[in-house]
């Protein structure tokens, strides 16, 4: 179970605007996690491009619906 610090910890770097790139992907290598809740806690949840297995997850699931397509023919 996370602390109170680590909780106020990642709340802070998902509000710190530099840690946004183009004000929309959010990118911190000092982040460890894939998904983060979004500045707007009501909008969901966003990538954290900084974390490789980000891009994994992304080329996975691109790959699973293109054999999905191949296969449906």
């Amino acid at each position: 179970m996370k602390n109170d610090f680590e909780r106020f910890e990642n709340d802070r770097m998902i509000e710190d605007p530099t840690n946004y790139r183009w004000g929309v992907f959010y990118f911190n290598p000092k982040d460890a996690r894939i998904a983060v809740p979004k500045r707007s806690k009501i909008m969901g949840w966003t990538l954290n491009f900084a974390n490789i297995y980000t891009y994994l997850l992304i080329f996975a699931l691109i790959g699973i619906g293109l054999l999905f397509g191949w296969i449906s023919r």
